[in-house]
Parts: structure tokens; sequence; C-alpha cells
């Protein structure tokens, strides 16, 4: 006989006649063979008693053009999946594919989770829940009253809204291109009043570290295929905290010489493992463990 609580537990992992619940969703998004999300979510599937099939589409591979994106959300639509996520270079131009947005996609202009359900397509962010939640994690007793973002791109925008969401009063915003740092400041002034959110000044981020709590990097720089240092390592001072959102490699260039200098650092794996928790959590329904999904992450970077 089932109790009340295994009763609930069986209903999550079977479907109508008591078969086992399986579900469909895919990777839209450029050179993305090496994604780790696939095997993170499929694992987690098998955990929780499931079955789920993730499938990558690379536009790529494809020879498919970015602005491709809307056609794949809805050719997977009618093939039934249950969801997709979406990474560069689509985050921005799947939005007119959708028929509804998260206040958080919405606030942030970019989606990064797509789900197919009664309302339609609902496109969510989980890249800004994935980061607040890694910075719980990786720092939670560091000062965050005052930032500096280097990167106003999708994943920047995604850090800052984790940052003002999680206490920053003052955040500013440094990127190559002024007009992008300008437009995320003013984008994000209108959801959070209450801060103090600038661009930074040309000439780079000196100036604003100085003043600075912490530094977050959120830009391709450090990248396996896009070695180097975003800024001079001279600039960080010991009492900064520094964190990096590239996983690949998981001690990055910057993360290496900011502990030379003393800094406390973070990598990007938690904000890699979380946003993978929370998107799949909005695919399926169930509840997943970052704590299993962070151990197999870990299992998956150390391989290979």
């Amino acid at each position: 006989m089932l109790t009340g609580t295994d009763q609930a537990e069986t209903e999550t992992t079977l479907g109508a006649g008591g078969h086992e619940r399986s579900y469909l969703s895919g990777l839209i998004g450029a050179g993305i063979g090496p994604s780790l999300t696939p095997p993170m979510h499929e694992r987690e599937a098998a955990r929780l008693g499931c079955r789920l099939v993730y499938r990558t589409i690379d536009i790529d591979k494809l020879r498919l053009a970015p602005d491709s994106v809307g056609e794949l959300v809805e050719s997977a639509r009618r093939l039934g999946y249950d969801g997709l996520n979406i990474t560069h270079p689509c985050k921005q131009l799947v939005l007119p594919a959708l028929d509804e947005l998260s206040a958080e996609a919405a606030a942030l202009g970019a989606v990064n989770t797509v789900v197919f359900g009664p309302q339609g397509a609902v496109g969510h962010n989980t890249d800004w829940s994935g980061f607040a939640a890694a910075l719980r994690r990786g720092l939670p007793d560091a000062r965050k009253d005052r930032v500096v973002l280097l990167g106003a791109g999708g994943a920047g925008a995604a850090v800052a809204y984790a940052l003002l969401s999680s206490g920053t009063r003052e955040l500013t915003v440094v990127d190559v291109s002024a007009v992008s740092a300008a437009g995320l400041v003013d984008r994000l002034s209108e959801v959070f009043p209450e801060a103090v959110l600038r661009p930074g000044e040309d000439g780079g981020p000196g100036r604003h570290l100085a003043e600075a709590d912490g530094l977050v990097h959120a830009t391709p720089t450090g990248m396996t295929d896009h070695p180097g240092l975003p800024l001079d390592p001279e600039l960080l001072d010991p009492e900064l905290w520094v964190a990096d959102v590239v996983y690949r490699p998981m001690r990055t260039a910057l993360l290496r010489a900011a502990e030379a200098r003393g800094c406390v650092t973070m990598g990007g794996g938690g904000m890699a493992v979380y946003q993978a928790s929370d998107a799949f959590g909005l695919i399926t329904g169930l509840t997943p463990d970052p704590e299993h999904l962070y151990a197999h992450f870990r299992e998956l970077v150390s391989a290979e």
C-alpha cells in the first residue's frame, strides 16, 4: 500500500496509466557540442526515476543563421518538446517567437529557457537566478554593496540583475561598447530605482575598482577558445573579491591572477550548475537537487 508521500512521489515520476514519465528537451545555440547541460539534465531525470532525452540543436552544424531560432522553437513545439534551453547568440533573437515572458526575462531582454505549456511558449531567464545562487554559495560573507561588472551582454545583464537582487547598492557596468553599458544601466535602473547604476568611464575599470567591494567578469575573455586577461591584474587589490562566469577552464587566467594578488575568488561552475538546475525544474516540473548536479558537473569537468 502507498502512503500519501509514496503516492505523491509515484505520481511525480509516473504518467497516465502508471508508465514512466519521459521528457524531451534541447539546447539551441552556436558551437554547443561541448555543453555539459545535456548530461546534467539527463542524469538528474534518471535519478528522479524519469527518462529525459536532451538534444543539442547547433545552428553552426545546421548552417543556420542565428535569427532562425524562432523557426526552430516553433518546430520543437510541434514535435512535442517539453522545453528548450537557449544560448549564444540566440537569447535575444528568440523573444519574438515567444507567447509570454517571465518578469525577469522581460526586464533582461534575454531568454535562456523556453517552456511549452497551456500558455504557449513561455520564456524564462535562469542565468540570473543561477548566478544569485552561486553567489550565496561561493561568497556567502563577502560585502556586495559596491560592485564593478565587466561585460554588458547577455551574461552581464543576468549577473547585474542577480547582484541588484542580492543587495548590491552601487553597480558600475564596464563594456567595450559604451552604448551597451549605458543601455543595460538604463534598463535596470527602471527595475531597481533605489540602486545607483552607472556605466563605466572611458579608460577601463581602474578608478571604479579602487572603491569597489567586488568584481564580476562576464565576457568571453579567458575561455578556452578566447584566452587572456580582461584587465591588468595590478588593478586588483587584495581586499577585492573576484568572480568569473567562465567555467572552461574552471580556473581562468583572471582567477589565477586574482588569487596571486590575495583576492578571494569564485569560478563560473556554480552559475552553470544552478542555472541548469532552475531550467530543469521549469521544463520538467520536477524538483532537482543542485548538490547532485554539482557533483555530476565536477565529474564531467574532471573527465575532460
